[in-house]
């Protein structure tokens, strides 16, 4: 991001995204999906220290900027950058506090004007960057102070393991997945990546954690209900039908079926997550 893009200055000037699932609910949908706890202890076993100057790379709604920021104080100082206007309003809105500010401006593109940072944080990002994962990676960098730490979180086999789902839903899942990586740059397989590329960057006292971010079983949260029937009504904007040719009754029989299977208690469905910090060498 060349530019940070302030709505208030009247500088704004409107950022296009090839962002999968970008709609109008996008930001209710990240923040009714993101657990506070989970994201501050995430941030702790990272090294967030209060007094720490902190960028939230793709903060989305601003809840992960929020809780972060608080983890910063006193004397920290923590900026959430996202893509998308909505989600940039949405951030102003909920979650501006003392020393939390908001910009919109795009990660692929350098960012000198954000100044250096004791922290950067990349959650739930890369995997809609299946291409440029690494080189978003390698200009992030550029904003890390020397001895700084970079923490990146993220999923790995997104969406795709299910047990006690009918083998035709299965399979179309799967072909819908392929679909999106192709089309729209995303990858299910990125959370498996994340110590690799921190290790290709050069940082040092790399550490990695792995545990269940969907664990989904017995009675069907509303929250979980939500946030899965909203990816697949993106699927439904996004594809153009062709991976359901072969399902009988096309797009309307799929969202049917699948919304029959995850609201059946006996369905168990659980997405892995990666957690990777490094440090970067003193000069």
């Amino acid at each position: 991001m060349a530019e940070i893009y302030q709505l208030g200055n009247g500088i704004y000037d409107m950022l296009l995204t090839d962002y999968l699932m970008e709609s109008e609910e996008e930001a209710l949908r990240l923040d009714l999906k993101t657990d506070p706890e989970v994201v501050q202890q995430h941030a702790l076993w990272a090294g967030l220290k209060p007094g720490m100057r902190v960028a939230d790379l793709g903060c989305g709604s601003g809840k992960t900027s929020y809780h972060l920021n608080l983890m910063a104080k006193p004397n920290g100082e923590t900026i959430g950058v996202d893509i998308a206007e909505q989600r940039y309003r949405f951030a102003r809105e909920h979650y501006l506090d003392e020393g939390l500010s908001f910009a919109l401006g795009d990660i692929r593109k350098p960012m000198p004007e954000l100044g250096q940072f004791d922290f950067i944080w990349i959650r739930f990002v890369l995997e809609y960057y299946r291409t440029n994962s690494f080189d978003i990676l390698r200009n992030v960098l550029q904003l890390l102070k020397p001895g700084g730490i970079l923490c990146l979180v993220d999923l790995d086999y997104n969406c795709l393991t299910h047990y006690g789902i009918p083998e035709k839903l299965n399979e179309t899942i799967h072909q819908l997945i392929t679909s999106f990586e192709k089309n729209f740059n995303f990858d299910p397989y990125t959370g498996r990546k994340l110590y690799s590329y921190i290790y290709d960057l050069g940082l040092t006292e790399i550490d990695v954690k792995m545990e269940a971010h969907h664990l989904i079983y017995g009675p069907l949260k509303k929250t979980d209900e939500f946030n899965w029937m909203k990816k697949i009504e993106i699927a439904r904007r996004k594809t153009d039908g062709s991976q359901l040719e072969r399902y009988e009754g096309g797009f309307d029989k799929f969202c049917s079926d699948f919304h029959q299977y995850f609201n059946s208690p006996r369905r168990f469905t659980y997405t892995p997550v990666f957690v990777c910090r490094g440090r970067k060498p003193e000069r």
